[in-house]
């Protein structure tokens, strides 16, 4: 606990003592990640579950299938096939 105190108060001092045009960069950076996230998150990651399922149980299905279930070798290798 004490190292991390330790690591903590190293960053903090380090920014306090970063001159105003560092400081104003570091946001910049920061808001652009922000904004970057934001963006694919609303525009390039819709809500499958949400979308196609309506109920709890339904996605919990949906997700221990795909999760445990091992995809067909020839199926795989038939759509590899059909995509050349």
């Amino acid at each position: 606990m004490e190292k991390l105190r330790a690591v903590m108060f190293f960053y903090i001092d380090g920014f306090k003592n970063m001159s105003n045009l560092s400081k104003k960069l570091w946001l910049i950076i920061i808001a652009k990640i922000v904004i970057i996230f934001v963006v694919i998150k609303l525009f390039l990651m819709p809500n499958f579950l949400a979308t196609h399922f309506k109920t709890n149980q339904e996605r919990q299905n949906y997700m221990l299938q795909q999760l445990t279930t091992i995809p067909d070798a020839k199926q795989h290798t038939q759509k590899e096939k059909n995509n050349d």
